[in-house]
């Protein structure tokens, strides 16, 4: 069995060979359909787009997204030609907790006397509402999906979208990334989602790019209708709007989720993948480094970096150094 793997996949070198037969290590915005042409499994990050102009003709039975996301695979087109994929939900979901809680820090506004609205309530939407009632802030909980299914969080009603756009003055974004559909998420805060906030809020978005349309979070900051935000996900990754980026209180180059822990989650998550997948049982054994922790400091210097270099986005972010959760 021949494997491709994303080459800034971690801890996976040494275990994924013990399942494969063949194993090749490329760039995940390089990997072409010649390179998967003769592949049985691709383990791969967003920079990857798993559609059919890459697998077409390929012998690939299995693709593996070591992140939450799964918007860069065609999940239609790998339905149709039989090909099954599967993605790492939850697995940085604490990181990103810690994230939030940093630029809150950083942005002055860990404060209990302020509202929070966190939209989407999934693995990770769940541990920042949790965390934030932790520290006394008010928590409006805001997800479509789980609303109209009735599963809501015992004793945590959700709300509508224009509430917290009513009554917010920080609003969190913690959804996937999807186009159709009666739960789309794409450009949800657009132009007529800032024409309507009413308490000026910080905008923080740390799951999709997509979700936030940045020319109308850009138009909403000039405006004075949104006071400040807090972006690491960005539309059109890895050129992203500098005149956004100039703009925003912390900027950092989509590595929200990057810590040791939710990697080495998401490298787990894989690789039991892999085996479910040839009927094997494997528990892989990854040993995490000592590292330092991600602190408000290196959160505003991972903010002063991306501003000074906004060129090397992909670079930034290839190369984070390491942090434990």
């Amino acid at each position: 069995m021949k494997v491709i793997v994303d080459d800034k996949i971690p801890y996976i070198r040494g275990q994924i060979e013990q399942l494969a037969d063949e194993v090749v290590y490329l760039t995940g915005s390089a990997i072409s359909r010649e390179d998967v042409r003769d592949a049985d499994v691709l383990i791969v990050r967003t920079r990857t787009r798993c559609d059919r102009s890459l697998l077409e003709g390929s012998k690939v039975k299995l693709i593996v997204t070591a992140t939450i996301g799964y918007d860069h695979i065609d999940t239609d087109y790998c339905e149709s030609a039989g090909i099954r994929w599967t993605n790492c939900p939850g697995c940085n979901a604490n990181s990103v907790c810690r994230y939030v809680h940093h630029a809150l820090e950083a942005t002055g506004r860990l404060n209990p006397e302020l509202t929070v609205g966190v939209v989407g309530v999934g693995h990770v939407g769940s541990l920042v509402a949790a965390d934030l009632e932790a520290c006394g802030m008010k928590v409006l909980r805001c997800d479509p999906p789980r609303d109209d299914a009735h599963d809501d969080v015992e004793g945590h009603p959700f709300v509508a979208l224009s509430t917290i756009q009513q009554e917010a003055d920080i609003i969190t974004f913690h959804t996937p990334l999807t186009k159709e559909g009666p739960y789309a998420t794409y450009h949800m805060a657009d132009e007529h989602f800032f024409c309507h906030l009413s308490h000026r809020p910080l905008i923080i978005n740390a799951s999709r790019g997509g979700v936030v349309d940045n020319e109308a979070l850009l138009q909403a900051l000039h405006d004075g209708r949104v006071a400040d935000a807090v972006i690491d996900t960005w539309e059109g990754e890895p050129t992203i709007n500098r005149e956004l980026l100039q703009q925003v209180a912390i900027a950092t180059p989509h590595i929200a989720g990057y810590s040791a822990d939710g990697k080495a989650n998401a490298t787990r998550m894989s690789l039991v993948a892999v085996a479910q997948f040839l009927g094997r049982d494997f528990t892989p054994q990854i040993i995490l480094p000592d590292a330092p922790k991600l602190t408000v400091e290196t959160l505003r210097d991972d903010s002063e970096r991306l501003k000074r270099w906004p060129e090397g986005f992909e670079e930034l972010r290839g190369n984070y150094p390491v942090r434990r959760e």
